[in-house]
């Protein structure tokens, strides 16, 4: 008897999203949601997506994965900047692959392509936050090398409060 044929070659490719892919960055935005358990806090629409990342001051980029003509997944990372370093960086705000693509290298395709922007422009840095409770994520990360910044803590002020705080602000000084 002879030995099984090999699987085929998966075909993954990474492209950059376009306006087109809205559709698709949003339906990868809720399936990370529902992951994560905050579905409630996604407000994101077609129309807030394609004006904040195809507009004219895109706030961010988003990478779209496909594993044999199927997108499987995202990454959606914007720059940054280290005072200390005196160079920029890119922050990784999500990354996500759809549960069936999980084993076939797709997360660590994104996340290498990502690195590679942040090395052809000279980042200091690569930085992106995880869920304490996302142990599948964490060992992800840490096999690729990551560290954990256990010293630091985040803090988020949401849209009433950066409200709150900006009424608070004095107006602009205007010099003679």
């Amino acid at each position: 008897m002879s030995p099984p044929d090999p699987p085929p070659a998966r075909s993954l490719v990474i492209r950059e999203a376009t306006v087109g892919d809205v559709p698709v960055i949003l339906g990868f935005i809720e399936q990370l949601a529902d992951y994560e358990r905050l579905r409630h806090e996604v407000l994101a629409t077609p129309e807030a997506l394609q004006a904040t990342l195809f507009g004219p001051r895109p706030a961010a980029e988003v990478l779209i994965a496909a594993l044999d003509g199927r997108d499987v997944g995202f990454a959606l990372f914007f720059q940054t900047y280290s005072t200390f370093l005196a160079r920029p960086g890119l922050h990784l705000e999500d990354l996500f692959v759809v549960p069936e693509a999980r084993a076939a290298g797709v997360g660590r395709a994104l996340l290498a392509r990502v690195a590679a922007l942040a090395e052809a422009r000279d980042c200091g840095r690569l930085e992106w936050a995880v869920l304490t409770w996302n142990a599948p994520a964490i060992g992800f990360y840490r096999r690729l090398g990551a560290i954990p910044l256990d010293e630091w803590r985040t803090y988020r002020l949401d849209r009433e409060g950066i409200r709150a705080l900006a009424a608070s602000a004095a107006p602009p000084s205007h010099a003679p």
